[in-house]
């Protein structure tokens, strides 16, 4: 009898195949969506936690300094007293034209690093620890780095190790400390394992230090970067919420079309037990299906979006990802377990529809849409709770989770605000009704709320997010625009070969009429285990006139031109709430009082700026080799051509204002293409959403338009009503959705944003590109009421006849 009845239930898919394939395309498109996403961050953090072994920052617990800083005296006396610990230097040295990260530790103890545990190509050289301790020392790359670096007389060799992360290079701590210039401190203390039993506390010998676990410590480009992954894993949820949409309403469908069918089982004797496990045991099956099919989308989609994840990772973070993508259990199960998650959600109700319909009574379509009607208050009023849950949560709590509770809470309580909201505006328009006609479309169009409300609140999201990451893009882009005019206002920027030309170019530039030189020098360190770049400056116009100063005391740039004051980022002020008139404590010996704040977009690192003179005091051995020429732009090509003349530079080396831009420009432009092909893919979803809701009304609607077509009005007419039905409610829907879009943009700029990157940006509106998305929301339901409209244009007339002769 099982056997029979499953068999009886999975036939109605046979009579209805495309409420089959809207159940099975809706889950697919969802999972493939979350999976995507889920694929991609999982290859991310696999990445960061393949660094952080191969660093040795996952296997120890580890000593820091409040200040970031510990004194080389600090680690001797810890020495001495009997503890086994591993000095790490870090900072960033230059090596050719690129920024590397260089982390020094001692070759001498057990290294933190599994350098030598592998065959690296060149066993000789890497395997023998006493080339790395004698001038001019080694340096441990990547293939892939070393390949790209040359090998210069006199400088450290480089040893190509494939256990090294991209971009790092490793060597001994003593020319680490050459090369970073900090013979007398250190960045952090690894405990090793197997210490002794009788060792003086660490709180006595070492008070200042911090003792933090291995599990803590982690990865420290994993937890910057957990803000664009929790993006990430928003926009997935969306739009697997989305896609459940059109699965919710395809599965309440075809229990509508079975309810003869369940009547007459349970009228046989199938118990209603049995009847509700084959329904979940068929919605499962259905479930894996479509799950699988959703795996192969998202693989697809996130081979696609990784190469622009690592772009995006590489320039905000400075996180190296790989491009190949790993089939991992992690995200395959994940989106297994969101389909079946998602198709137990969305058959919920109509498995408690069937556990509660009576054996012998079917109550009729009308009579359920009535009760679906007034079941919008019930909604609206939940709606109205997860707002205001929304709100209180952002009130009371800071940080990124308290944004996205609040968005969370603002988009699924507006959702179900939906149906509600456009069924009072259908009822005031239906007050401007002339005509038997008039009238009746707008309460054929209140009618089908019921029906279409799942597929509304999809479009709803979808144009909302749209909208809000939208306006988010764009006035990020105006504001980098006008911040870039304001960074980058000398008329080009030239690299010269080596320090000893650069000194010379600035010689002979000081002789030229109406020439003026920006030197760009920087000098990097770390600041509370981060790194901090610290810029010096000379006393000049463009800074004065142009730098973006967002807080200062009065006389900023008197203060840092005298060396009495100093500039720090937003990013920086944010992150340990810094403020003007507070001390910065660069280094030992070296502090300063904060003069003022500016803004740095595109960068998640803290940044300072000094006098020139007083950063050569404490660094002066760092590069002399770029130049920011200010010249009237007449002069500007004699001048060039004389630059190259006398100091054979290459062409690339002299690289104007406007390549500059927009270089950094097409940066930025990549760095959000993910997030405008997850929200075209959430339109998307949601456009289908609306097309399946309106083909699997089809059958529901004959009996509403067959008294109307018997009344007169053509099949034809009849066809273009119900478009402009469709119209009316993706217009309507629309028109709610700038609000919360507006909103949404309002809490990504103000709240999420600064959480996540520590830059506040000014929220600009585009009401063109309203208009675009509108008119595409249009669009989008006229073509999903084509089929429709175009099915009942071509009816056959005795198919509207038999409305009138069968039961309804």
């Amino acid at each position: 009898m099982i056997t029979a009845a499953f068999l009886t239930l999975l036939s109605h898919w046979w009579r209805h195949p495309f409420q089959l394939l809207a159940i099975v395309a809706g889950l697919a498109l969802s999972t493939g969506l979350w999976s995507a996403v889920q694929a991609i961050n999982a290859e991310a953090r696999a990445s960061y936690a393949r660094a952080a072994s191969q660093l040795g920052q996952a296997q120890a617990d580890q000593l820091v300094a409040d200040d970031g800083v510990i004194p080389l005296n600090t680690y001797v006396a810890l020495r001495r007293a009997g503890w086994r610990l591993a000095p790490v230097l870090e900072g960033r040295i230059k090596l050719g034209t690129q920024s590397i990260d260089l982390m020094g530790i001692d070759l001498l103890n057990p290294p933190p690093v599994a350098l030598l545990s592998e065959e690296t190509g060149e066993e000789d050289e890497a395997s023998d620890i006493s080339l790395s301790l004698l001038p001019p020392g080694q340096l441990f790359l990547h293939p892939d780095t070393a390949a790209s670096l040359p090998q210069d007389e006199g400088a450290p060799r480089i040893v190509a190790s494939p256990n090294v992360p991209r971009g790092t290079a490793i060597a001994d701590i003593s020319l680490a400390s050459r090369l970073l210039q900090r013979p007398d401190t250190l960045d952090r203390l690894v405990i090793l394992p197997e210490q002794a039993s009788d060792l003086p506390p660490l709180e006595q010998l070492a008070p200042a230090l911090t003792r933090i676990s291995a599990q803590t410590a982690g990865s420290a480009t994993a937890r910057l970067t957990d803000s664009f992954h929790l993006n990430l894993t928003a926009f997935g949820l969306l739009s697997f919420a989305v896609g459940l949409f059109i699965v919710q309403g395809s599965i309440g469908l075809g229990l509508e079309h079975r309810r003869g069918l369940f009547r007459t089982l349970r009228s046989l004797g199938v118990p209603l037990r049995i009847l509700a496990g084959l329904l979940v045991a068929e919605l499962a099956l259905i479930a894996l299906g479509a799950g699988g099919l959703g795996l192969i989308i998202g693989y697809g989609v996130a081979a696609a979006l990784l190469p622009d994840v690592s772009a995006t990772l590489s320039g905000l973070y400075g996180a190296s990802v790989e491009g190949s993508l790993t089939l991992r259990p992690v995200w395959v199960l994940s989106g297994l377990g969101m389909a079946l998650a998602g198709t137990a959600l969305a058959g919920a109700r109509a498995l408690f529809s069937l556990w509660t319909m009576p054996v012998l009574a079917a109550p009729a379509t009308s009579a359920r849409g009535q009760q679906t009607a007034r079941s919008f208050r019930l909604t609206a009023l939940a709606g109205f709770l997860m707002m205001s849950a929304g709100y209180a949560t952002l009130w009371m709590f800071d940080g990124l989770v308290a944004g996205f509770a609040f968005l969370a809470g603002l988009m699924l309580g507006a959702a179900l605000l939906l149906p509600q909201a456009l069924s009072l505006l259908l009822r005031l328009g239906a007050r401007s009704a002339r005509g038997p006609l008039a009238e009746w479309i707008w309460a054929d169009s209140r009618a089908q709320l019921p029906g279409l409300s799942l597929a509304l609140m999809a479009l709803l999201l979808a144009l909302a997010t749209n909208i809000g990451v939208g306006t988010m893009t764009s006035s990020f882009r105006l504001t980098f625009t006008g911040w870039l005019d304001q960074r980058l206002a000398a008329e080009f920027y030239i690299t010269l070969n080596s320090d000893q030309q650069g000194t010379d170019f600035a010689a002979w530039a000081e002789t030229q009429p109406d020439v003026r030189l920006l030197p760009i020098r920087w000098h990097e360190l770390r600041h509370r285990e981060a790194p901090l770049r610290i810029y010096g400056v000379v006393d000049d116009p463009t800074y004065r006139d142009n730098w973006p100063i967002l807080r200062a005391l009065p006389g900023v740039w008197n203060q840092v031109a005298e060396g009495q004051g100093i500039l720090i980022n937003e990013q920086l002020a944010r992150r340990h709430g810094y403020a003007p008139g507070d001390t910065l404590i660069l280094s030992p010996g070296w502090s300063a009082p904060i003069a003022g704040i500016y803004s740095d977009y595109g960068n998640p690192n803290g940044q300072a700026i000094v006098a020139l003179p007083d950063l050569l005091h404490r660094a002066p051995d760092i590069p002399n080799r770029q130049f920011g020429v200010r010249i009237p732009p007449e002069r500007s090509a004699n001048f060039i051509s004389s630059v190259r003349q006398r100091f054979d530079i290459k062409t690339e080396s002299i690289r104007d204002q406007a390549t500059i831009k927009a270089r950094s420009l097409a940066i930025f432009d990549r760095t959000f293409v993910v997030t405008e092909a997850l929200n075209l893919l959430t339109l998307g979803v949601a456009s289908f959403a609306m097309l399946t809701s309106l083909l699997t009304l089809w059958g529901q609607r004959l009996p509403q338009l067959a008294p109307v077509w018997a009344m007169g009005v053509t099949r034809a007419r009849l066809a273009r009503i119900d478009i402009l039905r469709s119209l009316l409610l993706a217009g309507l829907t629309a028109c709610l959705a700038l609000p919360l879009g507006l909103t949404l943009a309002w809490a990504l700029l103000d709240v999420i944003n600064v959480a996540a990157f520590g830059w506040q940006l000014p929220m600009y509106l585009f009401p063109l590109d309203w208009l675009r998305l509108f008119l595409l929301a249009l669009l989008a339901a006229a073509l999903a009421a084509l089929i429709p409209a175009r099915k009942l244009s071509r009816l056959s007339p005795s198919h509207l006849l038999k409305v009138f002769a069968n039961e309804r």
